[in-house]
């Protein structure tokens, strides 16, 4: 087998992105993968990657589309014939064209796909009585998640590298299915339970939160992209989203979906 570096890069505010990327490493390459995080990060250099490394590239859907805050931070990360795993993680409704959209950016950047699959992952609406895709992506996702990263570098190996793969059926539509604009909206905080740790702060992709010098948490709802983080990772639940796209989606799609992949 050729030494290769396997690379994740990854936009996953609620870390389900982040978990399917990583199995798929593993799968890929025995050895810890180096991971560049762009959630709350925007590069201010060009990352140029060689054709002697491996990119699992993994990311969110939103509306059946790519989240745009993910390709927009996404763009200072060029290949040069770099194989590439493309992964997107969708809310159990339907991921559209989000995975043919990752494929021809990442193709314009200078990535060659290797392979690319849709992962499930608990939907950022998701909460306590009316669950999502809830607990996902599970054992079984990651189990096969793996499996999918050994299927992925076995047809690089066997390719003999890049110039021998041809493109392959990833299901998606060009032109992409249009996105009505977003209504500005973001997490209410509840004072009372709130104990002023800071951790919706940090955990913001858009810097959307902040704290006063009187401990007050303000949210500003026309740069939030409701990708739920702060209302996750708040160890004392003083944030929620209230939407009711939330009951339409427990209502219309708990059956639980499959991943589903391409190479």
């Amino acid at each position: 087998m050729k030494t290769i570096h396997t690379r994740v890069i990854t936009f996953s505010p609620t870390h389900t992105s982040l978990k399917i990327a990583r199995a798929v490493a593993r799968g890929c390459q025995a050895a810890p993968a180096e991971e560049l995080d762009l959630t709350c990060r925007q590069l201010r250099d060009t990352v140029r990657l060689g054709s002697d490394c491996l990119a699992v590239i993994a990311v969110p859907v939103y509306a059946g589309r790519v989240a745009p805050l993910a390709l927009q931070r996404l763009k200072n990360v060029r290949g040069e014939q770099t194989p590439a795993v493309l992964l997107v993680v969708y809310g159990n409704r339907d991921y559209e064209d989000a995975l043919v959209e990752l494929r021809d950016a990442m193709t314009a950047q200078g990535f060659v796909p290797v392979a690319a699959g849709a992962f499930v992952g608990e939907h950022s609406y998701s909460r306590p009585g009316m669950p999502i895709a809830e607990g996902r992506p599970d054992e079984a996702d990651l189990l096969l998640a793996e499996e999918f990263g050994r299927s992925a570098r076995h047809k690089l190996d066997a390719a003999g590298g890049v110039e021998a793969l041809a493109p392959f059926y990833i299901k998606g539509n060009v032109p992409y299915r249009e996105v009505g604009k977003p209504t500005p909206q973001a997490p209410v905080w509840h004072e009372d339970d709130c104990t002023g740790c800071g951790t919706c702060v940090d955990c913001c992709p858009t810097m959307s939160i902040r704290m006063t010098d009187e401990g007050e948490v303000q949210t500003e709802p026309s740069t939030c992209i409701k990708c739920c983080a702060c209302v996750k990772a708040c160890p004392a639940g003083a944030l929620t989203f209230d939407t009711p796209y939330t009951a339409m989606l427990h209502a219309k799609f708990s059956a639980r979906r499959e991943p589903e992949e391409f190479m």
